[in-house]
């Protein structure tokens, strides 16, 4: 079952899927076991707290009748509005130093890659083409941006592409008649993981930076999609039908792996998807469906456009473990994006 549609990327994007800490250290000297006091456990926790305070996650809202990004602080408070514009502004992108933001707009009649300041400032367009060009992914070091295009070809056969931080040099690296996208950059730049539907579906792929070396991690008849890597480079986070998850609305759950693509495991079962890990790499951010109308019709719900159907941001334990929802918003939020 699909939603309606409207033609910007996101709605083409959702239609693709549907369809196809702080540790603390105890020291010990010879066998003499260190035990935590008390006020030390408090000590921890509060540590911990600080910790997700200080980090944000970015993230787009439909909450004002058309996408923006929002940023609020990991626990969920100070949800605050980045951008203000009549356009669509999606897929954020943290910088690796947690300065700026790349994203995704149609302010200029069509998707574009752009950046700005972390506080919103400076909105500064790196694309220029008449084509769609979307899903921003920085690279560890800064100095490039990952993206996804059409302009070698239709709406259908969209390519990865790489460019320096200030738009220069935009170099394609995939090359087939399916489309590959959603790059997600390796913590030590060396790969770069993205979807493709080369071999008839959805499934996910890794290659080298320079594109050399296309291989494939994934390998089901359902639908494998929006790759992430943990922070230690040794997992990789994605979003899947594979178990056949039959909710209305969203028929993904997220998973994670190994970076080979072994031990695949599931980590949600309730119409979740878009994997963003904490920069400790002990959490992990993704968006579900909420089924906010549960006595609506079948019909009724395909008439409505997706964007209209409440989503919410979560974070759960890396193990699955504690899934808890932050937006707590009657709107669409998702695309989370943790910052370093």
């Amino acid at each position: 079952m699909q939603l309606k549609k409207k033609y910007n990327i996101s709605a083409i994007f959702i239609v693709i899927v549907t369809l196809t800490g702080v540790i603390i250290g105890i020291g010990v000297y010879g066998c003499k076991k260190a035990v935590l006091k008390e006020e030390d456990t408090k000590r921890s926790v509060s540590l911990e707290d600080k910790f997700y305070r200080q980090t944000k996650i970015a993230f787009a809202s439909y909450r004002d009748g058309n996408f923006e990004i929002y940023v609020m602080n990991a626990d969920g408070s100070d949800q605050t509005r980045l951008t203000n514009n009549p356009a669509y502004d999606e897929y954020p992108s943290w910088s690796p130093d947690g300065k700026k933001m790349a994203f995704t707009s149609n302010r200029d009649k069509n998707d574009e890659v752009y950046i700005m300041n972390a506080d919103g400032s400076e909105q500064t367009r790196l694309t220029d083409n008449p084509a769609c060009d979307a899903f921003p992914s920085w690279s560890p070091d800064g100095k490039k941006i990952a993206f996804a295009s059409n302009r070698d070809g239709n709406m259908e056969n969209m390519e990865v592409y790489i460019m320096n931080a200030d738009g220069s040099e935009q170099t394609r690296l995939t090359n087939n008649s399916a489309p590959d996208v959603m790059p997600s950059w390796s913590p030590d730049g060396k790969k770069i993981a993205f979807q493709s539907k080369r071999d008839g579906n959805f499934e996910i792929y890794t290659m080298n930076a320079d594109g050399s070396k296309q291989t494939r991690l994934t390998n089901n008849p359902a639908f494998d999609c929006m790759p992430s890597w943990s922070p230690d480079g040794k997992k990789i986070g994605f979003s899947s039908e594979r178990d056949g998850h039959t909710d209305l609305y969203v028929k993904t759950d997220v998973y994670v792996m190994n970076t080979d693509g072994s031990k695949r495991t599931r980590l949600t079962n309730n119409s979740a998807m878009c994997s963003s890990w904490s920069p400790d790499g002990k959490k992990i951010g993704f968006y579900s469906i909420v089924k906010d109308k549960p006595e609506e019709p079948d019909n009724e719900v395909e008439a409505r456009w997706w964007y209209e159907i409440n989503a919410e941001i979560y974070v759960m334990n890396s193990d699955g473990s504690e899934q808890t929802n932050l937006t707590k918003n009657p709107a669409y939020d998702g695309y989370p994006s943790w910052s370093p």
